[in-house]
């Protein structure tokens, strides 16, 4: 497996992380524990160090599954979590309060049988708690030992600008694929320019970018894809002219329409790091196939050319969640 620096930060990580919040959250009947367990080990295995969880993600049970299956892989995994809803409750709304941030580092070490935080994000960014002292209380968890790197997700600029003078931050978690690209137009050159990595999530689309989702599927009743309106059947309907222009590029490269558009992210720029999230080890193996392939400069003016024609439709979030992002 090949690494990546995150930034200017020195953390060194799989260019391909995984994300884990699927193990026990959000995308309908969570997998036993025993086959997470599994898919976390052939991980490791394939050589991925780089796992990202959250007290969100369940809550609580995500990182415990992470602490028991990466325990005897500690010192050679990279382990992310991240603080800042009120009881880990994203419906309940955001806490960065001081005491909660070391609170919530506690109970996260103690869940992933751990002494230390690789990377400690804060989750969303809490209007009520000034970024600076959130930025100052996690820099008193590094002093202290308990977190080495700290990150923010789906922050903004003026959020990261402040955050970043207090504390340096190591990376900036938020959604990026060929169907969210957003990012592009701040938060990359900002990134540059700071010398922050960058971790996008979602980078398949929750599954839709691979081509397994059409607009006939039906999702589980508990599936957090019901909620947003980019998954909506006349949405899905249109923004398949996205993956059929990936399953074209996919058949010319001999690859997976999942792997060019993990290849693509990849090629943007050295310091971004996808955490394409699953439940399958085949499905584990086909994304770490993309850290192999190579687009060149003509494939990208392709791929851009032909995306800049499909106009994507549903918005990312319903309301309730987008109110949260970027504040």
């Amino acid at each position: 497996m090949k690494t990546r620096k995150l930034g200017n930060s020195g953390l060194e990580v799989s260019a391909l992380g995984l994300g884990c919040m699927g193990l026990s959250f959000a995308y309908g009947t969570a997998p036993a524990k025993s086959e997470g367990i599994k898919l976390l080990h052939a991980a490791v295995d394939s050589g991925v160090n780089f796992f990202d969880t959250a007290e969100a993600y369940g809550p609580y049970e995500n990182e415990e599954l992470l602490g028991e299956a990466l325990a005897p892989y500690r010192d050679k995994v990279i382990i992310a979590t991240k603080f800042g809803f009120k009881k880990g409750i994203p419906d309940l709304g955001v806490d960065s309060r001081p005491e909660n941030i070391i609170a919530v580092a506690d109970a996260a070490l103690r869940r992933l049988k751990t002494d230390y935080i690789d990377l400690f994000y804060q989750h969303r960014v809490d209007p009520a708690v000034p970024i600076e002292e959130v930025a100052g209380t996690v820099q008193e968890l590094i002093k202290a030992g308990k977190v080495r790197h700290w990150g923010m997700s789906e922050a903004g600029v003026e959020s990261i600008r402040k955050a970043h003078a207090i504390q340096p931050v190591a990376a900036l978690q938020s959604e990026y694929s060929l169907w969210w690209r957003e990012p592009e137009q701040q938060i990359l050159p900002l990134l540059e320019e700071l010398g922050i990595g960058f971790v996008p999530f979602s980078p398949l689309g929750r599954g839709f970018l691979t081509g397994a989702i059409g607009e006939d599927t039906k999702f589980e009743a508990n599936d957090f894809r019901n909620r947003l309106p980019r998954y909506q059947e006349e949405n899905r309907k249109a923004n398949l002219a996205l993956v059929e222009l990936l399953k074209g590029i996919a058949a010319d490269k001999k690859a997976t329409p999942a792997q060019i558009a993990l290849a693509w992210l990849l090629a943007q720029r050295p310091w971004i790091v996808p955490i394409p999230g699953t439940t399958k080890i085949n499905r584990l193996q086909e994304n770490i196939g993309a850290v192999d392939i190579t687009l060149t400069a003509a494939d990208l003016e392709a791929i851009e050319a032909a995306a800049a024609k499909i106009a994507i439709q549903g918005a990312r979030y319903p309301e309730i969640f987008q109110k949260v992002v970027g504040k």
